[in-house]
Formats: structure tokens, C-alpha cells, sequence
């Protein structure tokens, strides 16, 4: 880091702000849809740092101090919520513990240190003469993709050109992300006696259009992402030994790539199918950005990798340009005894400063 913006005295000052908010919010239970507590706790810190605040159930939103009418925007994101602790914990998952060299605590990981690290960066940032807008969002419900998380705060944002998500990925840049779409699929026959070997068997129906969703390859393979993967879950029929079946219910795990959108997925799966093919949703989309965004252009320029993720994050809830970056590492995530190491702090504050100070962003439009 150029020592003319910061020195390492006044990082590392900065990363122990960071810090100190981090142990508040583990010690705080904020599991999705019970995250109010934890709402606060980042609300109270925004305000006492100046800062109006806007409320959208347990979605904080805050806008930059010096807003330019017509001004690209910049969002700044991380989820507060978390997942469930499990009982093979070695320690308190809600008590912060400092051991060999880490911060110890359920959701310290995953997206804690991302979440702090945000926060203080939109607070540097908003003290640097920028060519953007700034937007920081707090979001709920992001561990089960709620409808109570960033969809409900989309229209209160406004326009947005640009998102950094903070997901614990490194600190390398996740240009594109998987997305998810859930079926719920249902083949229809007729009951009859099975000794007589009378009706249509839905369960042999069901195996049919097993094997398609096994052996089907979508035309279109991402760059990034590679196939369309489909994997049957979980299956449902028959009611007795001697009946024949008049109908199997079965679950699909869909994971999009950035070739298709999730209604054109869903579509051509209908056209192969005889049965009923109903998605649980359509806005887990996948995501990706230009090789030639700036942001992608200033990663590589400071030698910061280009990944794609396996893992959903709120990008999936976002319909603009976004990509994906933090401390952590996302095979901590969801595991008991989850940490960041302390110095992962100081080196996200420090990488997320030199990705966006500066950063030109282009406006985006829809379509």
C-alpha cells in the first residue's frame, strides 16, 4: 500500500477497529431471519461514524457522505447472517476467541471479516475524492438465498453499476458464479393392481426422465464455468407394495452457468420432459463480468487472481455487474471451529483499498 494514502500504523489501527467489530457481531446470534441484533449493532456503528441509515427489515443500507447526482454507483456488500452452529464445536461458537494467531467464533469466517473489512473501507473511502457513488449494504438472509435479503432492498439502492460482494475467497477476484435453480418434477400414470401388472407405472416414467436429466449436455459451455450440471436429489413414490404408482415426485439440483439465464434453462428442460417441471425459483441467476470491466482490468494489473466460484453468494440476487472478493477462505466456511486469521484482516482492508481507490466505473444499463 502507497504509504502516502495510509501507513501501515494507521492500517493497522483501522484493522483493529475492524476487529473489535467483528467479535461484537460473533458474539451476537444472527441466524438467517433472526439477524435484528446484529442489524443494530452495524447500524450503531455506521451512525456514530456520521452516516444516515436506512432500515429495510434486517437489511442495513447506508449511501456515501458526498452523493454526485449522476455519478456511477459503487455497492459495497456483505451478508451479517449465518449458518446454524453445529454441536462438535471445540469452543462457544458465539464467544470470540484469539488462538494462534486467529479469531475463532461462528461466522467469523464466513462473512465476518468480509462484512468489517467493507465497512471500514467505505468509511476510508468516503474521506477520498472518488469519480463514484457509494452505496454499503449490510444483508440478511443470505445463507438461504431469502426473499427477505437484497431483493427487498433493490429498489431502495436505485441504480447500481458496479457491486463487491465480500465472500471469503483470498482476496482472489471471482468474475463468475454459479447460480441455482431447485425443480420440483412430477410424472403422472394411472393406480392399478400390481400382481395384474394393470395402470402406467409413473415410477418407470420417473426413470426415463432420470436418465435425460443424467445424460443431457447443454449445448452452451462457459468459459469459466464449464456445463450446465444437473443432479437428481431426491425421489417420492408409491403408497403400498401392490399398488401400482399414478405418480413420482422428484427434486433436481440445477447449476446454471453464464450461458443461459435460469428461465431459458428451465424452458428447454420442459420441451424434454413428460411431466411437470415446477422451479421453486428463478432468481438464483448465475453471474459474470466482462474480462475488459475495469475492475477486472485493475485485478490483474495489481496481480490479483481471477477465479470462478462454485459457491452462491447475494450476487445471485443482483441484477447488475458484480464480482466477488475478500478475506477468508471459503473452505472454513459452514465447519465447526470456523476462524479467519487476524492478518487476513489487515490484508483485505489493504487489498480492498487498492482495487477501488480510484477505480473508474462505467455505467451499466439492462439489456
Amino acid at each position: 500500500m502507497n504509504s502516502t494514502t495510509h501507513s501501515i500504523d494507521e492500517w493497522n489501527a483501522v484493522a483493529e477497529q475492524a476487529m473489535n467489530l467483528l467479535k461484537q457481531l460473533i458474539a451476537t446470534k444472527s441466524y438467517s431471519g433472526q439477524e435484528h441484533e446484529s442489524a443494530l449493532i452495524i447500524e450503531k456503528n455506521l451512525q456514530s461514524h456520521g452516516f444516515e441509515v436506512e432500515r429495510i427489515q434486517n437489511n442495513v443500507l447506508a449511501r456515501g457522505k458526498h452523493w454526485v447526482d449522476g455519478a456511477p454507483v459503487l455497492l459495497l456488500n456483505s451478508h451479517h447472517d449465518t449458518v446454524r452452529a453445529t454441536s462438535n464445536w471445540d469452543t462457544d461458537p458465539f464467544e470470540p476467541v484469539e488462538m494462534d494467531g486467529k479469531l475463532l467464533g461462528l461466522g467469523s469466517n464466513d462473512a465476518g471479516a468480509p462484512l468489517v473489512c467493507l465497512l471500514y473501507i467505505f468509511y476510508w473511502l468516503n474521506e477520498r475524492d472518488q469519480s463514484f457513488n457509494l452505496l454499503f449494504l449490510a444483508s440478511a438472509e443470505e445463507e438461504i438465498s431469502g426473499i427477505n435479503g437484497v431483493p427487498i432492498t433493490l429498489e431502495a439502492m436505485g441504480a447500481v453499476d458496479l457491486a463487491v460482494v465480500g465472500e471469503p475467497t483470498s482476496m482472489e477476484l471471482a468474475v463468475t458464479e454459479r447460480g441455482l435453480i431447485v425443480l420440483d418434477v412430477t410424472t403422472l400414470g394411472e393406480s392399478g393392481h400390481a400382481a395384474r401388472g394393470e395402470g402406467v407405472n409413473a415410477l418407470y416414467k420417473a426413470v426415463d426422465a432420470i436418465e435425460w436429466f443424467r445424460s443431457y449436455e447443454f449445448q452452451k459451455v462457459s468459459e469459466r464455468l464449464g456445463e450446465v450440471s444437473m443432479n437428481v436429489t431426491q425421489i417420492v413414490a408409491g403408497t403400498q407394495h401392490n399398488v401400482v404408482p399414478d405418480s413420482c415426485r422428484f427434486v433436481v439440483d440445477v447449476r446454471p452457468n453464464d450461458c443461459y439465464t435460469n428461465a431459458e434453462i428451465v424452458n428447454i428442460i420442459c420441451e424434454h420432459i413428460d411431466g411437470q417441471v415446477e422451479p421453486r425459483s428463478l432468481h438464483l441467476n448465475s453471474s459474470g463480468i466482462a474480462n475488459h470491466h475495469p475492475v477486472v482490468l485493475k485485478a490483474k494489473e495489481l496481480g490479483v487472481s481471477r477465479v470462478s466460484s462454485k459457491t452462491m453468494s447475494d450476487q445471485a440476487q443482483m441484477p447488475f455487474p458484480s464480482v466477488k472478493i475478500g478475506p477468508g477462505n471459503t473452505h472454513r466456511s459452514h465447519t465447526p471451529n470456523e476462524y479467519i486469521y487476524i492478518h487476513e484482516i489487515l490484508g483485505g482492508l489493504m487489498g480492498y483499498a487498492q482495487l477501488l481507490n480510484g477505480l473508474e466505473i462505467p455505467y451499466w444499463s439492462p439489456g
